[in-house]
């Protein structure tokens, strides 16, 4: 199953696209919970490149690895990868009326539902519009 969540971020596309793919932004905005954090990030944007970005409760009581390898890039409009467990995802960045839609696309896991995926993700890459758009 397929889940799909987009955004609108008002801001340029190159803002957008640099905030997305750099490893220090990710750091500040890739979080779906105010008690959780990104310590570490890295990105080798290009296909067959690979992701990690590390993401821990600030309580230090548990963490994991969200990562992966680029399968398709092209500058400031698509990235597609494919996570370490096999799922695939793509995210497309279009400029529209003064912003950047941001839509993804990802398989759905079997461990959490659909809806608290969902949630997960969009809140994250709600955090991701409200870090772009104060960065200006």
């Amino acid at each position: 199953m397929k889940i799909a969540i987009e955004t609108h971020v008002k801001a340029s596309l190159a803002e957008t696209w640099k905030a997305w793919n750099d490893p220090e932004a990710i750091k500040q905005w890739n979080t779906a919970q105010a008690d959780w954090h990104t310590t570490h990030s890295e990105v080798d944007l290009r296909a067959g490149g690979r992701f990690v970005s590390r993401m821990a409760a600030k309580d230090g009581s548990v963490a994991f690895d969200f990562e992966g390898q680029y399968t398709n890039v092209v500058p400031q409009q698509l990235i597609e990868f494919e996570m370490a467990d096999g799922r695939k995802v793509k995210v497309e960045f279009s400029e529209i009326s003064g912003c950047v839609l941001v839509q993804e696309v990802f398989d759905a896991e079997t461990e959490h539902s659909v809806e608290q995926q969902r949630e997960g993700w969009q809140a994250i890459l709600n955090n991701f519009a409200s870090y772009v758009e104060s960065s200006q």
